[in-house]
């Protein structure tokens, strides 16, 4: 319960004690109080002050800063969106252009960077992937060419990979692992753009036999520019339109109820085995044979573990059968809610408190 002490006058959480909030310590903070439960530590967080803390790394381009001055980046939408989601106070001002930045992140391989024009990054994709469900927005990802490139991040050693051509390391197993398991319940939206796409090269190969005049062509660029304003004007306060009518906090809760009708997209038993003979030391788990045990590759090792274990499962909350989990049946977790990272039993306690409790006092 020592985050609740943590908690900023600003609103966000610090590191530690008389340190200045950070949205990554702030997402680790209110996961870690959902993850303990119970009445005094959900109703421990300032929802008020947290929303304003928010609202004050949110940057111009759409995308949010880490902390005050920081850098702006994938992980900070996803820290950002994540813990507005799952407090219900995710609302319009939080969410505008979040989409467009993420988008502009997508990269020729299919994977999201960090920022745009960088390199797509396991921890990223998943980052924006999440965070492109959490605001009802991931359709406007290239979502076949996102699995073209996450199904080939598995090494031969079983273990993911975070980059095209680097070493597998124990962490991905959630960064990766978790995309695959957000991709179980979008393959739907995933055939609509690839029907989409054979669709438009049909269309393509149509214009081509055609022939128009340039004079044809000036006079419909003359009325575009006279009234690309109004359109663009239009186009804003559709947006805001759309997103005051999305109930953003039943995204999470929605999607999670969902059948997962899709087959795993990667080798389960494969990663279940280079999590618990490679990674797995004494106490503790690790980046690879070599490297030494850490609490962050401790808790992305087991969260990728979990989402391992259910990857055959339809329903998030159903047991898996003892042939889909390596080792004794007693290896197996708890289910835990792939967009949040939290154990999915805290997450029904949080989504029941902050669908009832009062409304934030700023």
């Amino acid at each position: 319960m020592n985050s609740i002490c943590l908690q900023h006058p600003d609103g966000g959480y610090g590191g530690g004690p008389g340190q200045l909030p950070h949205l990554a310590t702030t997402y680790a903070a209110v996961n870690s109080l959902i993850t303990l439960g119970g009445h005094k530590a959900l109703s421990s967080i300032n929802r008020g002050k947290l929303y304003m803390f928010l609202l004050k790394m949110k940057d111009a381009s759409g995308g949010f800063r880490m902390h005050d001055g920081g850098e702006i980046d994938v992980r900070a939408c996803y820290t950002a969106i994540s813990v507005a989601s799952i407090l219900n106070i995710l609302d319009y001002e939080l969410v505008q252009n979040v989409g467009n930045y993420i988008v502009s992140c997508q990269t020729y391989e299919g994977g999201i960077a960090g920022e745009p024009f960088s390199e797509a990054h396991g921890g990223y994709t998943f980052c924006g992937l999440a965070t492109m469900i959490l605001i009802d927005e991931v359709n406007s990802l290239d979502l076949p060419r996102l699995i073209d490139w996450v199904v080939f991040r598995q090494g031969v050693e079983g273990g993911f990979q975070g980059r095209t051509n680097k070493l597998v390391d124990g962490c991905y197993s959630f960064w990766q692992g978790g995309v695959c398991a957000l991709i179980r319940r979008l393959h739907s939206i995933a055939d609509e753009q690839l029907l989409a796409l054979d669709a438009g090269e049909e269309d393509r190969c149509t214009d081509s036999s055609q022939t128009s005049t340039s004079s044809d062509f000036c006079e419909e660029e003359e009325c575009l520019e006279e009234n690309l304003s109004r359109v663009d004007e239009a186009w804003q306060e559709g947006q805001r339109n759309a997103c005051s009518a999305v109930n953003f906090f039943t995204i999470g809760l929605k999607f999670i109820k969902e059948h997962a009708d899709l087959e795993p997209l990667f080798d389960s038993m494969e990663l279940q085995q280079y999590i618990l003979l490679c990674s797995q030391v004494d106490g503790g788990f690790r980046d690879k044979p070599g490297k030494y045990k850490d609490y962050y590759h401790t808790c992305y090792c087991l969260s990728g573990l979990s989402a391992c274990q259910y990857s055959w499962s339809k329903r998030a909350d159903s047991h898996p059968l003892p042939r889909v989990v390596l080792g004794p049946y007693s290896n197996l977790l708890q289910p835990v809610h792939p967009l949040f990272n939290v154990v999915l039993e805290r997450f029904f306690e949080a989504h029941k408190f902050f669908s009832k409790g009062p409304k934030i006092s700023l």
